[in-house]
């Protein structure tokens, strides 16, 4: 009787694929990020199931300059490293002196991390 080398590598490789796929798809931690403004200033919070995903990450704050986030375009108003805040991970711009239009909040991806952005809201004075 002959043996079928074919359906098994088949199976293996679809085994592998999976696997990779998996490992690749749990590498990645989602992402929160939180703000809010508060006469002149913003600040917020990030938040992973991955403590190195939101403990020390930069967060940048942009203000909005067309219909959609684009960090490459939009107006930087400043930055801040989300430091523990209790059982959070708080960042905070201080007041940037801008009290009008949408803000927006961004941590870029890191290695293992996902990037996260913030809805956007709307600062009155």
């Amino acid at each position: 009787m002959r043996s079928r080398p074919i359906p098994a590598m088949l199976a293996l490789t679809a085994c592998i694929a999976l696997a990779l796929a998996g490992s690749a798809l749990a590498g990645k931690a989602e992402t929160k990020v939180k703000i809010k403004a508060e006469s002149g200033g913003f600040y917020g919070y990030v938040k992973s199931d991955k403590e190195k995903c939101a403990n020390g990450r930069k967060v940048v704050l942009y203000k909005l300059k067309g219909n959609g986030y684009d960090p490459k375009h939009d107006k930087k108003i400043g930055s801040d490293i989300a430091q523990a805040n209790g059982d959070r991970y708080m960042w905070s711009t201080g007041n940037t002196g801008y009290m009008k239009g949408y803000f927006y909040a961004y941590a870029k991806k890191i290695k293992g991390c996902a990037a996260g952005f913030s809805k956007a809201i709307k600062a009155e004075k």
